[in-house]
């Protein structure tokens, strides 16, 4: 495992990046691997669940209290730090997103459990900052698949789906840098909810429609870090250089320089180390280029072209 994190450090720093993270070798599945660190909960061997196309999971079965006996992530994260000079970010999956993706008691209402989730992964991230890793994305792709069909339910469902999400950052110190990440989805109907997840970043798949969905963000006027993906990580295709300009330039027109972090869709597990190599390299000269020419004309800006700080 040291090995394989030592090649994805290495990888990640000839390319340029300024955020690195450890690669998850040793992860299963983003849900599972959790669960099967955590207490209340049973995993399978055999019971594969169709997620999308081809690709399948194995949905934990949560059947009891929740709660952390010992550190799940720390060493890795605290490892991957002592090898590099660059900042690196704690990974961590969100509660929401672990009662999502897994089959759940009935004799509970999903919000306790929610929150006993949450606070197991307040132990985690506490002892990440102990690390020293002072940078920790919670992931929460499945915070609209649970929004309830019922616009009478949904209320009550986002106010603790959100009061879930920040139970797990609530004690951090003021350093700490909060990320989170939310996949393909309607993003104007919860909105309100995103914003009140108080995360530092928010990043968001944005490279399949386009940068559309970032019309939602700039009509409400959200203040904070967003880092839409400009890499479809769903397809092996590489994009080019212009293509991802293109999307940055167009992410300018909506999101102000000093809030813009430029990134992938989401997470890179599907992919070979060929089309990633090639897809990160052009992603970062395409970030080069734009901050090279200044901020491109017609772009919402609140600083000079000069203090542009497009991050990857």
């Amino acid at each position: 495992m040291r090995t394989e994190i030592d090649r994805v450090i290495e990888l990640q720093e000839d390319l340029g990046l300024d955020l690195i993270v450890h690669g998850e070798p040793e992860r299963n599945d983003m849900v599972q691997y959790f669960a099967e660190n955590l207490d209340g909960f049973a995993t399978t061997e055999h019971g594969w669940v169709q997620s999308y196309g081809s690709r399948c999971t194995r949905p934990p079965i949560l059947f009891g209290d929740v709660s952390r006996p010992n550190p799940i992530t720390v060493g890795w994260s605290a490892y991957t730090a002592q090898q590099t000079q660059k900042t690196v970010k704690g990974m961590l999956t969100g509660p929401v997103t672990i009662l999502a993706w897994s089959f759940v008691r009935d004799d509970l209402p999903l919000r306790e459990s929610a929150d006993q989730i949450a606070l197991a992964l307040a132990d985690e991230v506490a002892d990440l900052e102990a690390a020293g890793i002072d940078v920790i994305q919670v992931d929460e792709p499945a915070l609209r698949e649970l929004l309830p069909l019922r616009e009478s339910d949904r209320a009550e469902y986002l106010d603790w789906s959100v009061r879930s999400f920040r139970l797990v950052n609530a004690q951090v110190s003021p350093r700490t840098q909060i990320h989170t990440h939310l996949c393909y989805s309607e993003f104007g109907e919860i909105i309100d909810a995103i914003n009140a997840l108080d995360a530092d970043v928010t990043s968001i798949e944005a490279a399949r429609s386009r940068m559309g969905v970032l019309d939602d963000i700039a009509d409400f006027g959200f203040e904070r870090g967003i880092g839409p993906g400009v890499y479809d990580i769903h397809s092996p295709r590489v994009p080019t250089v212009p293509e991802l300009v293109e999307l940055i330039e167009a992410a300018l027109k909506h999101v102000a320089p000093h809030q813009l972090w430029i990134n992938p869709d989401c997470g890179l597990k599907t992919r070979s180390y060929a089309e990633v190599r090639a897809s990160l390299a052009n992603l970062v000269a395409a970030r080069n280029q734009v901050v090279a020419a200044g901020i491109p004309s017609g772009a919402r800006s609140e600083t000079p072209a000069a203090a542009v700080g497009v991050s990857v």
